[in-house]
C-alpha cells in the first residue's frame, strides 16, 4: 500500500541587490532590525532615518564570532514572541556576516520561516556573507554545523558604511574578494592585482563584480549540490584555524586567507597549480595586510578536525584547490600523506 504525496513546484526566490545609497523603505508590518552594539552606535541612527513601519523594534546581540551561538538565536527568537511577531513579520539584518547569519537563521525558523532583509555593515558581508541565503550559527563541533538555506528578500549595499570600517575588517573582506576571483573569474584577478582598493570607486566596482560573481554561482547551485561548494575555497583549511583559536584570534576573512595559502600549497603538491600563480595569490593577499602564517600545533589534530566540515564524509575530506586563478578542482581523492605533508609546513617551529 503506498499513499503519494506530490509536491512538484517551482519557488520564485529570485530577489535584487543593490549597490548604492540606503533608499528609503515603508514596511506595512512589523519589523526588527537585528544588530550589536558597535554597529548600532555608529550607523543606526542613519539607517532609522531611512526606514519606517507599522511597528518597529532593536535586537541586539553582542558583537563578534563567539557569540554566533544558540544563546544569541534565543534572545532574538524571545523578543519576536514577546511583540507577537507573525509569519508576515519582517526581520533586517544589519551588521557584518554574524549578525546576517544570525538573523537569516533566526528568519528560517520562527514560525517555520518569515521574510528577512540583509544591510551589510562590513566588506566581507557585502561581498560574500549577504547574499546567496547561506545562514547558521556556531556549536562546540566547529562553524556553521548548524543552520538553513533561507534567502533573504533583498539585499542592500550602502558603501557609506564602509568609511568607518577598521584596517583589518577591510583586509577580511578584500580575502573574500579574492577567493571569488581565483575560483571563477581570471580577469577579475588581473583587475584586483592592478587595482588600489583603498580608492572608494574602485572598491565599489570591486564589490559589483564579486557579487555578481557570486550570484551567477548561486542561480546555478544555490543548495550547494556541486558548483557553488568552489565558493569554499580556503574555508576548510580556515575554519579549523577558527575553530582552534575559538574565534579570538583571526576575523573570519583572515582565516580564510590563510586557509587559502594552505589549499594553495596542496595544490602545487598535487600539481594542480604553479608556483608561480600560488605566489601572485600569496602577494595579493599580503598587500592588504592579510596573514598568511599559520603555526599548527598538532598535525594530526588539525588534520582530524577536517572531518567535521560540512563538506566532507565519514571518509573523505572534500579540498577546493585552484588549477589555475580563475579554475578550481572539486575533490574528495587528496591522501592524508599529502595533507599531512603540507600541514608540517605550517607547524609550530
Amino acid at each position: 500500500m503506498q499513499v503519494n504525496i506530490s509536491l512538484q513546484k517551482v519557488v520564485d526566490d529570485s530577489y535584487d541587490i543593490t549597490i548604492d545609497p540606503l533608499p528609503k523603505i515603508h514596511f506595512h508590518t512589523k519589523v526588527a532590525i537585528v544588530t550589536n552594539p558597535k554597529v548600532a552606535g555608529l550607523h543606526l541612527g542613519y539607517l532609522l532615518g531611512k526606514i519606517s513601519a507599522k511597528e518597529l523594534y532593536i535586537i541586539t546581540v553582542p558583537d563578534g564570532e563567539e557569540y554566533k551561538n544558540q544563546h544569541a538565536i534565543d534572545t532574538i527568537l524571545e523578543s519576536l514572541f514577546n511583540h507577537r511577531f507573525n509569519r508576515k513579520s519582517i526581520l533586517i539584518a544589519f551588521g557584518g556576516g554574524v549578525i546576517g547569519d544570525m538573523t537569516g537563521y533566526a528568519a528560517s525558523i520562527y514560525q517555520r520561516g518569515i521574510d528577512f532583509i540583509q544591510i551589510p555593515t562590513t566588506l566581507l558581508s557585502q561581498v560574500d556573507a549577504s547574499v546567496g541565503g547561506k545562514t547558521g550559527m556556531n556549536n562546540s563541533f566547529g562553524k556553521n554545523l548548524v543552520g538553513a538555506f533561507h534567502q533573504p528578500k533583498s539585499v542592500y549595499i550602502d558603501p557609506c558604511f564602509l568609511t568607518t570600517l577598521p584596517l583589518r575588517e577591510f583586509g577580511a573582506g578584500v580575502a573574500e574578494i579574492v577567493k571569488m576571483a581565483v575560483t571563477f573569474n581570471r580577469e577579475f584577478f588581473e583587475f584586483l592585482e592592478r587595482a588600489d582598493l583603498n580608492n572608494p570607486s574602485i572598491l565599489q566596482e570591486a564589490i559589483k563584480q564579486a557579487v555578481q560573481t557570486k550570484a551567477n554561482v548561486v542561480a546555478q547551485d544555490e543548495k550547494e549540490h556541486g558548483l557553488r561548494a568552489a565558493l569554499n575555497y580556503g574555508h576548510t583549511f580556515g575554519h579549523v584555524i577558527e575553530n582552534e583559536t575559538a574565534y579570538k584570534t583571526f576575523l573570519h576573512g583572515e582565516a580564510v586567507a590563510i586557509g587559502m595559502v594552505m589549499a594553495n600549497e596542496l595544490a602545487v603538491k598535487m600539481n594542480f597549480m604553479n608556483l608561480e600563480e600560488a605566489f601572485r595569490i600569496r602577494t595579493l593577499l599580503e598587500k592588504y595586510n592579510l596573514p598568511t602564517q599559520y603555526g599548527i600545533k598538532n598535525v594530526e589534530s588539525f588534520y582530524e578536525t577536517f572531518f567535521l566540515d560540512k563538506k566532507s564524509s565519514d571518509e573523505s575530506i572534500t579540498f577546493i584547490l585552484p588549477k589555475s586563478i580563475g579554475d578550481v578542482v572539486i575533490t574528495d581523492k587528496i591522501d592524508k600523506e599529502s595533507v599531512i605533508s603540507v600541514l608540517n609546513e605550517f607547524g609550530e617551529a
